[in-house]
């Protein structure tokens, strides 16, 4: 993978952009590309790049890429799985390539197509892309949401500039960016654990490309911006039967020129991905990780016997509480937002591991839950939900879901965040906003066979893209590459054309992911094909303790929470972990990006102001 960094100038301004000042920002991201780092300048301002090589590690595959004629520019981040039959595309319109990186297939399907090709790419992807001719910038982001970036419009002494980053690290590198907590989202994430909601993040003024979204922007006139979503999935048919497309996709996910390995956590997701991978390859090294604390060890055993099985090369990574208290803190240092899941701490030393082993690419099993129906516990009270509309349109099918997967509900959050914080929410109100739309897009985009249907689309949409930034951010902060062949747009197709009960049946026996169970129950151990969801679990309950301390005492955590909600959480942690997870996560952030500053929630000038906006400077 690879990081992004931009400024560009808008409004026609010519002003040369600072180089020390654009390098600060790229390398920033040094983690996301440790190989090489790239920088094109031009009179519009100047694109940075970090690469991490995995297809056509030569030179060739420098970037930013820069069309023959100097015309194009490109940064990209992220795989192209179509790679081949986009070249032979392109060949046929004269197109002669000088390299086998699909950074180049991507170059030149966007001055063939435009932004058109997102509806012919599919892979995992974001990326910058430059006409400086007409003065015009494309970004985009995957379908799936597996690739991030972020942008913002700031003010400057001599112009406005659009700034764009695949982190939000990267922005603070700016001088006219000043660090001020969104409210809004604030709050969401006490009720989410997620560090977004739809376009708006943890600072003000910073806003985060939607998966899907693309944004055409004309630099001498950004008020005739365009922006567009391509994602739609349940009007197309499926090409080939299901283990023959996620076959197809996990052989896509298999190119690379660098050594890879696959995340075994001997669930069925990971086990169909590692035995495909295994039978393709003919040797695989596999690994595992988690907490061998009592009750949390079956990964481990599950792991290790299919890996014996198979015949894999398989290790072992093992937290304890002192690694995921520091790992904790200092994952938030380096990204500069809250955890989501306690697991990421997992995933990262994974990940770290596995680097130091030489592997540079790493597949897991993330999408499989939420595109086939794998949370039996959200699925069953999602139809009594159903059962209870008695066939009345479901209205508030979002806010079914807030309350049900809240960690801190509704009914809660006035008795613990200050209420200048929650006043400045509007009581969640576009929270509650939010989650309503995403589920009545979530009706519209689904078959209407059932209308379970509806919720597990609102499960891709609104919980996949949170657990794929998971696995982005915690792999790339050890310089991997993680691919989910799962989270792939054919698979998807795939998934959203069958019927409910070919996903999930209630009852007295209730049943998930049946067709993934099916398709591979002749083909894995039985007792991995009906093995129930596990994921890397750790005892966070129990690890967060020795926070409490310095949660009742923080000054952050004191502008942000009442004095009853701390006591209350500081007391007994273990019993309210749903609370005291995103409560210590938002003042171990805090602390880190404001210090013992007040927070400021005033937005006195233009800067930060963004696409996402309707107020213009």
């Amino acid at each position: 993978m690879c990081g992004i960094a931009a400024i560009l100038n808008l409004d026609g301004s010519q002003h040369p952009v600072s180089r020390p000042l654009i390098e600060r920002m790229r390398d920033r991201l040094a983690h996301r590309g440790p190989d090489d780092s790239g920088l094109w300048e031009g009179p519009t301002g100047s694109i940075g790049h970090r690469r991490l090589s995995v297809i056509d590690p030569s030179p060739a595959g420098h970037q930013p890429m820069i069309s023959p004629d100097g015309r194009y520019v490109l940064a990209y981040n992220g795989e192209l799985y179509n790679d081949h039959d986009l070249r032979s595309q392109l060949a046929t319109l004269g197109v002669r390539f000088r390299s086998n990186c699909d950074s180049e297939t991507l170059l030149h399907a966007l001055i063939e197509w435009g932004t058109e090709t997102v509806d012919k790419i599919r892979g995992m992807y974001s990326f910058v892309f430059m006409d400086t001719q007409s003065q015009s910038m494309i970004m985009a982001r995957d379908p799936m949401g597996i690739k991030p970036l972020y942008h913002s419009i700031v003010q400057t002494q001599n112009s406005r500039q659009l700034v764009i980053a695949s982190e939000v690290s990267a922005f603070f590198e700016h001088p006219q960016i000043t660090k001020r907590p969104d409210p809004v989202t604030l709050s969401a994430y006490l009720s989410s654990i997620r560090t977004t909601l739809g376009q708006r993040t943890m600072f003000e003024g910073i806003s985060a490309l939607t998966p899907g979204q693309w944004i055409s922007v004309p630099l001498q006139n950004p008020e005739q911006t365009q922006s567009a979503n391509s994602w739609k999935t349940s009007r197309r048919t499926p090409t080939q039967g299901l283990q023959q497309t996620i076959e197809d996709s996990i052989h896509r996910h298999l190119r690379t020129d660098v050594p890879m390995c696959t995340l075994l956590s001997g669930g069925l997701d990971s086990a169909i991905i590692t035995d495909t991978a295994m039978r393709s390859l003919g040797k695989l090294n596999t690994f595992c990780a988690g907490a061998k604390q009592d009750g949390f060890a079956d990964d481990f055993s599950f792991a290790s016997s299919f890996a014996q099985k198979i015949g894999s090369n398989h290790k072992e990574v093992v937290v304890d509480q002192d690694c995921f208290l520091n790992r904790w803190q200092w994952m938030i240092e380096q990204t500069c937002v809250p955890l989501s899941t306690p697991n990421e701490v997992a995933i990262y030393e994974v990940a770290s591991a596995l680097r130091k082993e030489g592997h540079i690419v790493a597949l897991s099993g993330e999408g499989a839950d939420e595109l086939f129906g794998g949370y039996l516990p959200i699925m069953q009270q999602a139809n009594e939900h159903v059962l209870g509309l008695n066939g009345a349109p479901d209205v508030n099918g979002g806010l079914f879901h807030l309350k049900l997967n809240a960690w801190i509900s509704d009914e809660l959050k006035p008795s613990i965040l200050k209420d200048a914080w929650y006043q400045a929410t509007d009581s969640d109100r576009e929270l509650k906003e939010f989650y309503n739309q995403v589920f009545q897009e979530s009706i519209a985009d689904s078959l209407d066979d059932s209308p379970l249907q509806a919720h597990l689309q609102f499960q891709r949409r609104m919980n996949l893209p949170n657990l794929l930034q998971r696995l982005d951010t915690s792999t790339m902060l050890a310089g991997v590459e993680g691919r989910t062949p799962f989270a792939d747009f054919e698979v998807a197709i795939s998934a959203e054309s069958m019927l409910a009960n070919e996903k999930f049946i209630h009852g007295e026996n209730p049943q998930t992911k049946i067709a993934l169970r099916n398709a591979y129950k002749d083909r894995l151990p039985e007792d991995i094909v009906q093995r129930p969801k596990a994921s890397f679990p750790l005892p966070f309950q129990q690890w967060m303790s020795p926070m409490t301390d310095r949660l009742y005492n923080s000054s952050i955590a004191r502008e942000f929470f009442k004095e009853e909600s701390l006591s209350l959480v500081c007391a007994r942690p273990a019993s309210y972990w749903h609370m005291a997870w995103p409560m210590i996560n938002l003042m171990l952030w805090g602390e880190c990006q404001f210090g013992d500053k007040k927070t400021q929630r005033e937005d006195p000038t233009c800067i930060g102001r963004s696409f996402s906006t309707t107020t213009s400077c």
